[in-house]
Formats: C-alpha cells, structure tokens, sequence
C-alpha cells in the first residue's frame, strides 16, 4: 500500500503508524495541539505527573513491548507492593489477593474484613452451590454476578472495579466485553467459584508478575516516542471533516487546519478516533457503522491532581491508593497515591506528596459540571475523611474529560460485529481504538496494529 493517513493521533492511530513503517508513507492527522489523547502528562508545583492513564497492563504484552520497542524500555517500572483497597463503610479495606475483577475467589477471606456484611460473605460464598445452565446469551455483570454472589458483593467489591476501569455501573456494562473470563466460566455453564480457583491453579506462575507498569518520566512519554519513532508525518491541530472514495479505491480527506482546509488523497485511512468522532465520517458510506458507533454511550471523568508538603502535612497516607464503591454516596470513585505508587516520582520530588483523586461515572454529568474549585474541596474534605488529616495541598488542579470512556453495554459485542461487518465492504478503510475491543492502553495498541495489518492485507 502506497499511502495510508491516520485519522487520530492517540496511542491507537499512532500504534497502526508504527505497525505500517516500512510499508507505506504514513500522515497522522490530529485535531488537539499534541499527540497522545489520553496518555498526557501536565505539571504541578513544578512536578511531572500523568493527566490521563498512569500506567500500562503489562499482563498482556501490546503496550510494554511497544514501548520498549520505541526506546522506553529502562524507563519501565512497577508500581510499589500494595493490595487494591476499597474506601467503604468508614475504613479502607483492602481486597483478599486472588480476586478477580473483585470477585473473591476463596469467599472465606472476606469475612472479618468489613467489605461484606456476614450475609454477604456466606451469600458470596454460597456461589458454588448454585446450579448454573450454561449462558446463552449476553447480560449485564450486575444482572449475572448478583444472581451468582449475591447484591451486596457487586456493589461493594465489583463496582469499585468497574468504576475505576470504565467509569461504568455493573447494571449497564456487558458481562462477555467487561468481564471477559467470568464469561467464558458462564458460556461453559455450572458455578463460577471453582472455575476460577482451577484457572488459578492452572495458570498461576510461581512469581506472579504485575498487572501494570509505569513508565519513569510519565505514561505521556509513550505516545510522544512511537511518534517520533515511527516515521509518519504528525499534522497537529489537523481536524478530518469528511471522508470521500475515489475511483480505484482511494480516498479523500478533507480537514480543517490552523490555516485554513487542507485535502489529501491515500490509499488507505484508518479512523483512530472516538466513536462519536467516527460515526460522522463513516455515515455518508457505511450508514449502518455510522448509526451503530453513533449509540456507543460515553462516560465523562475528571482527574483531581494535588501536591502537598511532606513538611508542612499533618499526616500523609501508605498504599497506593484506593477504590470507592458508588452505594456509599461519595464523590470520589478513586485515588491514587502517585508518590507512594511510583518510585521514579518520589525520587524525583522526595519534599512533594502527589496523589490524585477520580471522580465522574456513567450518568454523572451534573457532578461534573461543578466549578474546579467545588471539585478540589470536596475532594479534599473525602480524602481527608477516608485517609487521615493531610492539611491543605500545595497546589490542584482539574483535568477533565469530556465522554472519554466509551461503555460497552450489554450486547456490545455484536455491536462491534456489525460495524466490522458493514466497514469491510470499504476497501482501504479500517477502525481502532477504545471504542471496540478494550479501553486500556495495551488494548487500543492491539487495535491499531490490528487496523494496519487489515490495510496491509487488504489492500
């Protein structure tokens, strides 16, 4: 394929440059100033931190090996040794190791813990007593996991999770693109408890390895180096307006700039952009992908960063964090203790304690729509509620964004299908990003790399 423009310069678009280098001359066009979407670092009080995603999942190989691919290599790192811990019911509490997605897979060490009531906990673990016919069909995790554990385990072990994965509720998201290994257990039929203790057993390595890693400098730098790395042309402040087929199977973009339109003609375009983003485009030549992208619901989050004085701080939290279930009523859905989490970031600002605080789920735009100032007391007055006196930060500040998270609602699966279906009658034309088969960093590289082989063999 002679030329290929990227529509997108998030990790995704920017994946599928990298995966076509060599094969075709590239042009990555991007509306924003910069490159990296959601991975992006700012500064406060002087210090480096992640605005967006903070690290890679590192148990599936897409994004670290990129990144060490592209130089960033010895700049991988793990997070420090801590469990996940949930902010419920007046402590933090952390989670037994060897859940998954929340779900205890030894009941037994819930009790005790005040994460559960104790009918939660016999609840949860009546589990594997309960006799399951195989599923047939797609349902929400909420309407699955509550009829297998119980209601108070979903709302006080799962949901967290969900939250901090998706900004979604268990009610709405689907089991078999949100938990894909619980489905898998479901598609087979009987209980779900010793499915997931044989494929521990199974599959635990003797060291496990860790679930993320970071990246020294900032999970912003990954973008950053595939672009310069991959050898596209990166068009900044470049908005793709439409889309039009050309004879021999070509296309023309047309997009606005700084400067004025701008109109290129490709072999190929890969749209590397959000749902919402892509449905316009695609409307006018695959009208059924345009309508099915057009009804992917989005959740819109804020991240509330803050940097305090080790000095000047009454009290300054252990752990890496902590997870929030939404049945408490609270505003946060998260924190993360970056300068506990991170040892680059601590070495780097050993007189600075900077966490950040979440906040925003599905159907929380109200909430969002408060002033920053609103939102950095109130997260203020909850961290200090959850972990302790800390005093007043140095500096804060909000980062939001807007319909950021795409939901993967029950069916969504079939969803994706037939908008792959409907765009494979488009030669020279293929999709990537958070919107199809996974919201995390390494997910939306798979995607990209994914988009430009189907360039590369479909012509």
């Amino acid at each position: 394929m002679g030329s290929v423009i990227v529509i997108g310069g998030g990790i995704s678009g920017l994946a599928a440059a990298w995966q076509l280098r060599g094969h075709a001359d590239v042009t990555v066009l991007e509306g924003h100033t910069g490159v990296g979407g959601k991975l992006r670092t700012g500064t406060i009080a002087g210090i480096t931190v992640d605005e967006g995603a903070e690290s890679l999942m590192a148990l599936r190989p897409e994004a670290v090996e990129l990144a060490a691919a592209v130089g960033l290599g010895d700049a991988l790192c793990d997070p420090a040794k801590a469990p996940t811990t949930v902010w419920t019911r007046g402590g933090l509490r952390p989670l037994p190791p060897g859940h998954v997605m929340g779900i205890p897979t030894d009941p037994a060490a819930l009790a005790g813990s005040g994460l559960l009531s104790p009918g939660g906990v016999a609840r949860a673990a009546a589990e594997e007593r309960l006799p399951a016919a195989p599923l047939a069909e797609d349902l929400s995790v909420g309407h699955y996991l509550a009829a297998r554990f119980g209601r108070e385990a979903v709302d006080r072990l799962v949901e967290p999770l969900l939250g901090g994965v998706y900004a979604g509720r268990a009610d709405l998201l689907s089991l078999r693109a949100a938990m894909p290994r619980i489905a898998a257990v479901a598609e087979q039929g009987g209980p779900v408890l010793p499915a997931l203790r044989r494929m521990r057993a199974a599959g635990a390595p003797r060291s496990a390895p860790v679930a993320v890693q970071g990246v020294a400098g900032g999970t912003g730098r990954f973008p950053r180096a595939v672009a310069e790395a991959c050898g596209a042309r990166i068009l900044t402040g470049t908005t793709a307006r439409s889309l039009h087929r050309l004879p021999g199977n070509r296309w023309r973009v047309s997009a606005m700039t700084g400067d004025g339109p701008l109109t290129m003609e490709a072999d190929g375009v890969i749209l590397a952009v959000p749902a919402y983003e892509a449905a316009p485009l695609l409307r006018p030549h695959a009208p059924l992908a345009g309508e099915e992208l057009s009804a992917i619901p989005h959740a819109s989050t804020a991240v509330i960063t803050m940097a305090f004085s080790r000095a000047r701080s009454r009290f300054l939290p252990a752990g890496n964090g902590f997870l929030v279930p939404p049945v408490d009523g609270h505003l946060l859905k998260a924190a993360s203790f970056l300068s506990n989490k991170w040892p680059w970031l601590r070495a780097s600002a050993p007189d600075t304690f900077v966490l950040r605080a979440s906040v925003g789920r599905i159907g929380e735009e109200a909430l969002l729509s408060r002033p920053d100032r609103h939102l950095i007391r109130a997260a203020i007055a909850e961290l200090h509620h959850a972990v302790g006196p800390m005093g007043e930060p140095l500096a804060a500040r909000v980062t939001r964004w807007n319909r950021g998270l795409p939901q993967y609602c029950v069916g969504h699966h079939d969803r994706v299908a037939r908008i792959r279906e409907a765009t494979s009658k488009l030669p020279g034309l293929a999709l990537c990003g958070a919107a199809y088969e996974g919201v995390g960093v390494a997910a939306c590289v798979a995607t990209g790399h994914q988009a430009a082989r189907h360039l590369l063999t479909h012509p």
